[in-house]
């Protein structure tokens, strides 16, 4: 098949253009006030590259001819498909033969198994809004299965949405899925429309919207920047805000004590509030936040945002007193309310928000290093950056700050396709741009523990997974990756792709052992060399916690208490759901584990001793964690379940098994 010159096709697709004379973005056969056709799925193709994954929609049949679907497309799609027949197990091992012949249907060219991560219902909306605000063409039969998802995922009884696709509505949710649907083409008088609209007035409006909210409402223009409380990006550079007031001296010795005491980055280890110190998802997306609270940045008004303003409140838009409203958020809504610490913070950076923007230096040199963090971010992931949600926000920030010809606008705009996935349901945002190697290393795992691999009828299929994990693997670290306030990344396994790039333990674990798993059996090359082996192992044992636990990106780096300085209202609270620091977690923990005990199995020499220690200290934070009941917690997937299997596997993988 040529994809090079089917995708050439599909860039020609119909795209949902952005009126200028209506201020919104029209379709010429869209009737706004009823639901529009939806795609044809068995037109639908999935391409994937260096385990990259995006949906392609063929127009023509001789598309269709040139590029016919796979199983793999219609499993994901729903659609009926004809497997090969199999017959009753009778063994358990032959039914996992039978399982792994399955699976084999499913796999990728490229070695690796697709599939979608979704859930969360807040991912969408800011994709949508930036289309919307920086006037870029959302592809037709994106558009349409957008509104099919949303509309499918609309809370039966009232319409609304949820945080996420199994919780009860709430004004975050619900105001924003609505705009979202809005920019789409749905006119508000579309009967789902209307019901979602009746839940929002219900709740009180959006004013009542949590933090994340009123962020975004306010970048489309539909919310004032007046009620929300203040992001400052001054947080970033706390060096150059002495340098600015010439206080150069002290600058030089905070970072001269830093560099040698410490061996970090100037300031984020002295001051625990600095972002560097924050977990990696919270400073990730606080990071353009801050740009784009800084200045204020607001589409013009439009005959568009103008009907929003009427929609989304119970009491006209003019009457409203924002500044009231700055820690307003439903009770629906509040899952974890600010502290006291917190809201000092917001009433004193308050008043320094009062200063004009034109005489603040400190703010101007701030927005300079959140710029340049900010393209560093998008430079080293090859523009997916971290997750969705700074996704959209690097790219709105990009959008203003350097334009819409500039190449970073492109190259943000023609990544996007690497998060959207369709399904029976229509079209979501992921939570990444996939979990390629997480559930890859795992379906590998399997194959050879059971001995399946060395049948000769799977050698094909395992050898592909291996091609896969050779390219997925990082083979760098980021050009000054400190300065970016990342984890060294040259070895690691990353949860998606190579691009992507960022280390994760428990992924570089699982990677290492799958890679050893699949060089060992009889027939696979030594593909990944022990070089880069030893590399894996090298970045896990940068990653040990203090109190023997791993975390998920990097090791803990500030204290608990900074969670009193949480301000998104909707995460955090019970055990480990917390979001401004990292912390270690069992199943990490137990990862790395099981993935260090199997490397040294293979290769005593490396590194004895310090393997040695990290194991015990991991094994005496897996006994502590252990709760009273004999579970583990697990934050990750299916909570007790899963970290209790983790656990189990890695103490026996040291000898600590029930017998002993």
């Amino acid at each position: 098949m040529d994809h090079k010159r089917i995708s050439s096709f599909v860039a020609c697709t119909p795209s949902l253009m952005f009126d200028k004379t209506t201020e919104t973005y029209a379709s010429a056969n869209l009737s706004t006030s009823a639901t529009p056709p939806f795609s044809d799925l068995s037109r639908w193709r999935l391409k994937v590259e260096h385990g990259a994954q995006t949906w392609h929609y063929l127009e023509t049949d001789e598309q269709v001819v040139q590029w016919p679907q796979t199983k793999a497309d219609k499993y994901h799609l729903g659609l009926p498909f004809e497997s090969s027949s199999f017959p009753t197990p009778e063994t358990p091992l032959e039914s996992a033969r039978i399982g792994y012949e399955y699976y084999k249907q499913l796999q990728t060219e490229d070695g690796h198994w697709a599939g979608e991560y979704g859930g969360p219902m807040f991912l969408l909306p800011g994709l949508i809004i930036t289309y919307y605000i920086t006037e870029t063409p959302i592809p037709e039969r994106m558009r349409v299965e957008i509104i099919r998802y949303l509309l499918h995922r609309a809370n039966v009884d009232d319409g609304g949405w949820g945080i996420h696709i199994e919780g009860v509505s709430t004004v975050f949710g619900t105001a924003l899925n609505y705009v979202t649907l809005r920019i789409l083409g749905l006119s508000a008088d579309h009967p789902a429309m209307i019901k979602a609209r009746a839940t929002l007035h219900r709740y009180g409006g959006a004013v009542g919207a949590p933090a994340w909210g009123k962020f975004w409402l306010s970048a489309m223009g539909v919310y004032d920047w007046e009620g929300v409380n203040p992001i400052p990006p001054e947080l970033w550079f706390a060096i150059a805000l002495l340098k600015v007031y010439k206080y150069k001296s002290i600058a030089r010795l905070l970072t001269l004590f830093s560099t040698l005491l410490l061996n970090r980055r100037a300031l984020p280890h002295l001051l625990p509030v600095h972002p560097g110190r924050w977990w990696v998802h919270t400073r990730m997306v606080y990071l353009p936040m801050g740009y784009i609270y800084a200045r204020r940045l607001t589409p013009k008004l439009t005959t568009f945002t103008a009907q929003l303003r009427e929609e989304l409140y119970v009491e006209p838009y003019e009457n409203i007193i924002w500044t009231q409203h700055r820690n307003n958020v439903a009770e629906v809504d509040l899952f974890l309310p600010h502290s006291k610490l917190m809201d000092f913070v917001n009433q004193f950076l308050g008043l320094y928000e009062k200063i004009p923007f034109d005489y603040n230096r400190l703010r101007k040199h701030a927005l300079d290093v959140t710029i340049d963090l900010i393209r560093r971010e998008d430079e080293n992931t090859f523009f997916l950056d971290l997750g969705p949600v700074n996704k959209a926000l690097n790219w709105l920030v990009v959008y203003y700050h350097y334009g819409r010809e500039s190449r970073e606008f492109k190259e943000h705009v023609r990544r996007n396709a690497d998060f959207m996935w369709i399904g029976p349901e229509g079209m979501m945002m992921n939570g990444t741009n996939g979990s390629q190697l997480w559930d890859t290393a795992f379906i590998a795992q399997a194959v050879c523990e059971t001995g399946l691999a060395e049948n000769e009828e799977n050698r094909e299929s395992v050898l592909k997974i291996l091609e896969f994990l050779d390219d997925c693997q990082i083979k760098r670290n980021v050009p000054e990756y400190e300065k970016c306030y990342r984890q060294t990344s040259k070895g690691a396994w990353p949860f998606s792709t190579r691009d992507q790039g960022y280390t994760v333990s428990d992924c570089t674990a699982e990677g290492l052992k799958t890679a050893i798993y699949l060089q060992n059996l009889s027939f696979t090359p030594q593909t990944i060399n022990k070089e880069r082996l030893e590399d894996a192992v090298d970045v896990l044992l940068t990653m040990q916690n203090s109190d023997g636990g791993f975390a998920s990106y990097e090791p803990a780096r500030g204290p608990s208490w900074l969670e009193l300085l949480n301000p998104a209202e909707v995460f955090g609270s019970y055990l480990a759901c917390n979001i401004m620091i990292e912390y270690s977690y069992p199943e990490c923990t137990t990862a790395v584990l099981l993935g260090l005990s199997t490397f040294r199995k293979y290769f005593p020499d490396y590194r004895t001793e310090e393997i040695e220690a990290t194991a015990q200290k991991a094994v005496r934070y897996i006994k502590n964690a252990q709760r009273e009941d004999g579970s583990w917690f697990g934050s990750w997937a299916i909570c007790f379940t899963y970290a209790g299997m983790f656990a189990l596997e890695s103490l026996a993988s040291v000898g600590e098994t029930y017998e002993n």
